[in-house]
């Protein structure tokens, strides 16, 4: 039904998480209506994120340079590291301004369900920046699921022995929800209550 430049749009925008057809199809409708430029400067946009974006070398965090805005901050406390399961969770506590450490983005979590092992994570590059720095307090920052259960106590046993004080979000959080969708109130209030993984 629709013009083949149309259609290959509205399939692009499916092919993003959460969009639905009818989404995809206003947002592909809503691109006729913009001026030239503004075209231009979408097109260029998603082109030169694609190409630049990349993983921190010291974190995993997404930047464009060698190392990442916090990594490269040396105002940041080099005491406490929050790892985390995403960048978006990075850039969600950064908005809040409520965490002044550095941080630490795993490659997911463990879930033998969908094939994601302990080797799949990334762990060997967390326990390696651990050994070279001298962290007084870990903090596991990962959505209330039984991946991130799993994955906190995995760690949390290699980690046994080390004098690192480890601690994890306190309760508040539902199981099941993602960190994004969480409201700044209740992120800090968890974040601030932390407690110890015994």
């Amino acid at each position: 039904m629709y013009p083949d430049s149309i259609k290959n749009l509205i399939e692009s925008f499916k092919s993003l998480q959460g969009i639905g057809s009818k989404t995809a199809e206003r947002l592909a409708f809503s691109i006729l209506d913009l001026e030239d430029e503004q075209v231009e400067f979408f097109a260029n946009s998603l082109t030169e994120m694609k190409e630049k974006i990349h993983k921190c070398k010291e974190c995993n965090n997404l930047t464009d340079n060698d190392l990442c805005f916090i990594c490269s901050d040396p105002g940041r406390d080099e005491h406490v590291l929050c790892v985390v399961d995403d960048s978006k969770s990075v850039f969600l506590f950064e908005k809040l301004g409520i965490f002044h450490g550095k941080y630490h983005v795993l490659d997911a979590l463990i879930s033998p369900l969908e094939g994601i092992n302990p080797e799949d994570i990334g762990i060997d590059k967390l326990l390696k920046r651990i050994e070279d720095n001298h962290f007084d307090e870990i903090i596991f920052a990962f959505k209330p699921s039984i991946e991130g259960e799993t994955t906190s106590l995995y760690i949390k046993r290699i980690l046994d022995g080390l004098n690192i004080k480890v601690s994890r979000l306190a309760s508040g959080i539902p199981i099941g929800a993602d960190i994004e969708y969480i409201d700044s109130l209740t992120l800090e209030r968890a974040l601030n209550d932390r407690k110890s993984i015994e």
